[in-house]
């Protein structure tokens, strides 16, 4: 049984890259707007019953999963410099954690203007009503920039991320997808997974 979590910035191709891995594997992909899209039918995003909802939902969906013995793929936004951020994503990977499973975690890097192309591509917009207002989107996917998205956006001698205590505890590749097409990026990163369990982050450490 293995948990693969796909990270980085809004746009940079987590759910399509996951599609073609789930594709191509025994992985079931459970991506960042799976829950996000149904829970916007009945609440604003944000509000209290949203965030309640979507964070209980999707440690269900994980708990339910590790118990089934099932590959998941799990996509996250992740703002790194964020002790929420890591708090959430540390629940949610603790059901294949107390169950002795494979983690690994990969981050996709892309410059901003590639994301933006990516951000009104077809199947983005078919799977994701709430950015098929695209001007509202392209303005979300730059006012995230204010956030660390990549460990390869901190700068040496700065002080360590708190994703870097997460991030050293399990396996961790940075791959930047900018000129990848989502079945190289696929099987570059099926390639790693089923590699030696050498890598330890390129993140700082903790």
């Amino acid at each position: 049984m293995r948990l693969l979590v796909i990270f980085g910035p809004p746009a940079v191709g987590k759910m399509t890259v996951g599609r073609e891995i789930a594709r191509r594997s025994t992985f079931r992909l459970f991506h960042n707007h799976a829950l996000i899209e149904p829970l916007l039918e009945v609440f604003e995003y944000g509000t209290p019953p949203f965030t309640r909802l979507l964070t209980e939902w999707r440690v269900r969906v994980v708990e339910e999963a590790a118990r089934a013995g099932t590959d998941l793929l799990l996509t996250y936004v992740w703002g790194l410099d964020l002790q929420s951020d890591l708090d959430e994503l540390t629940r949610h990977v603790r059901p294949y954690v107390e169950a002795g499973a494979g983690v690994s975690f990969v981050e996709l890097a892309a410059d901003l203007d590639t994301r933006l192309e990516r951000n009104r591509t077809e199947l983005r917009l078919a799977e994701k009503r709430s950015k098929r207002d695209v001007e509202w989107s392209d303005a979300n996917v730059r006012e995230m920039e204010r956030f660390v998205m990549t460990t390869g956006s901190w700068t040496d001698g700065e002080p360590p991320l708190p994703a870097a205590r997460l991030l050293a505890q399990h396996r961790h590749l940075r791959l930047d997808n900018r000129d990848l097409a989502p079945h190289e990026a696929a099987g570059r990163i099926l390639t790693w997974l089923d590699g030696p369990d050498e890598a330890r982050p390129t993140a700082p450490p903790s």
